[in-house]
Order: C-alpha cells, then structure tokens, then sequence
C-alpha cells in the first residue's frame, strides 16, 4: 500500500467522481485509476461501486475512508513537523474551540502567540465540544479547547483542566432589571434566546432548567454567539452564556449573576493521546496553559 494511492483513494471518495478526483491531486484520470485498481488488488476488495457510472463507496470503503484520513493527517503533521515547525519561523496551528471561547478566551492569547511566532499560520475551527472531539480523533486538528465532561469520553484523547468558568444571565439594557441574582427557577416562562443544536451552552441550560422541573420557552432558537448576543440586545428575550462573554459584550447588555449554586461549566484543552502535537502547537498549548486558574469562588453575588 503505497501513500500516494491513499491519497488518490481519499480524493475519489470525497468527489465520487474520477475525473475531479485526478485534477484535485493534479494527476492523469488514467493514473489514478490505475493506482485505485491496485490499492484494491493488493486489499483484496473493491472499494468503489462503479454501477452505470456511479461512484459509491462500497463497505471496504467506508471502512478504509476514515483510516486513510488519519494516515494522510499523520504523515500531513509529520511533514510540517520537520520541514517547517524545526525554527517556528513557518507552519500551521489547527485549533478547534467552541465559539463562545473563541469570543472570550482565545483573542488574547492568539495575540500573544502572533508576537511569538508570526510566522506560524494560525487555523481556528468553531464547533461544539462532539464535534471538535471526532476532528481531534481523525487527526483534522492538532488542539482543541472542549467543555468536560466530553459528550463521549474518548481514551484516545488527553484532556488537561484549563479553567471553570460561571455563566450568567444577559438581557437587554433597556429592558426592566431583573431581579439579583437570578434563579434557574426564576427561567421558567422568561423568553429565552437560544443556541443552535449541538452547542454545549444550550445542552446545559436546557439540563439545569429541566433539573428545576420545567422545559425552557425559546423565543428565538438557532443562532451562533454573536447572534444570539444581537438578539438579546434587541430584546427578543434573555439568554445564559459564559461570564467571559458576557464582560467582553459591550454596555448595551445588562449581566446578571446566577443564585447559588449557579451553573459553571469546565473548559479543558485536548489532544490526541497517540500523537504529540507538532512543536509550533506544543508553544500555543504552552500560552494556554498559563491560562490555568483555580476554581472560582461560588457564584451568588451581583455582576
């Protein structure tokens, strides 16, 4: 099984098409045919379906798909690794974090970096904590800032506790104070702007209203962070979000604490067990790592 024929595999399963598949890796449609027809002898499986022009992965394929993936990533981080990282004068960083931690933690410690290391290109991908974790496991990314507990707890993985974080309650600065602090109780039947599926905020806020024995009444649902902060500037409704986020908002936003014993949320930096991130990515998680503080007092008193 040759690296190059990988390769070609992994174009043809993502185009479904031959023809794209030759252009995107910039080699002759009859090549890589060739080579597809080899990778399969030697396998001893056909990974395509070729029905009346057609092209499917059969199960070899989607079986091998992923595999590939993570050895074309590897040997991708390994070439960076040796040929651009051994000055940290070139190269990449591949950073996953939800939105909400690309909103309040990462501008000032990305700036750091930049001064560090200008030459580093940094590649920042939003997404929710199960999300980031299966880009972390196929090797898409080299860190990644995820919420614990982990949706699926993954041994492939090694997590270190950055910090723990409150969440607060923002409303619009026109509309009425709320009462200080504010219960979880004290949601059940306020409008709730609301995250899109798949964000951590939204799985707690909906766990701990549930906890108090009532479903959350969403007046506007779906939206990405800085979304649902206009929405709630707009007074469509309150919404629950980190206090970093909350402090960084601007004065049109009015922040409210929530009564003990609130609701904190723990933020985590996460790699790859198997795989020691490349050198440029051990200098960021060193800078994130200075980030660590101590678990902060219970929350209770007015923001």
């Amino acid at each position: 099984m040759q690296f190059q024929q990988l390769q070609y595999f992994v174009a043809v399963a993502e185009t479904r098409h031959f023809t794209r598949a030759a252009e995107r890796v910039h080699v002759s449609q009859p090549s890589l045919s060739q080579q597809i027809r080899a990778l399969e002898k030697e396998l001893g499986a056909e990974l395509f379906s070729r029905a009346r022009g057609n092209i499917a992965l059969t199960d070899a394929g989607e079986a091998l798909l992923p595999l590939a993936r993570r050895i074309l990533a590897d040997a991708d981080t390994a070439r960076h690794e040796v040929q651009e990282l051994a000055q940290l004068r070139r190269g990449r960083v591949r950073l996953g974090a939800t939105p909400s931690l690309c909103t309040g933690l990462l501008p000032d410690v990305l700036r750091a970096f930049h001064d560090l290391h200008p030459g580093i290109q940094l590649l920042i991908e939003e997404g929710g904590s199960h999300d980031l974790v299966r880009e972390l496991a196929r090797g898409a990314l080299d860190l990644a800032l995820v919420v614990l507990p982990l949706p699926t707890p993954s041994p492939a993985l090694t997590t270190v506790e950055l910090l723990q974080e409150d969440l607060v309650v923002v409303s619009s600065a026109a509309s009425p104070a709320p009462r200080r602090p504010v219960r979880i109780a004290d949601l059940q039947g306020e409008p709730l702007v609301m995250f899109r599926h798949g964000y951590d905020l939204r799985e707690l806020t909906v766990a701990a209203c549930r906890a108090e024995g009532f479903e959350p009444s969403f007046t506007v649902e779906g939206g990405e962070m800085d979304a649902v902060l206009g929405f709630v500037r707009a007074g469509l409704g309150v919404a629950v979000v980190p206090r970093m986020v909350a402090t960084r908002a601007g004065r049109d936003l009015r922040v409210t604490a929530l009564a003990r014993p609130g609701l904190r949320r723990t933020i985590a930096l996460a790699h790859r067990s198997d795989v020691a991130p490349p050198r440029a990515a051990r200098e960021l998680q060193r800078l994130l790592l200075r980030t660590r503080t101590p678990a902060p007092p219970e929350p209770g008193a007015d923001a």
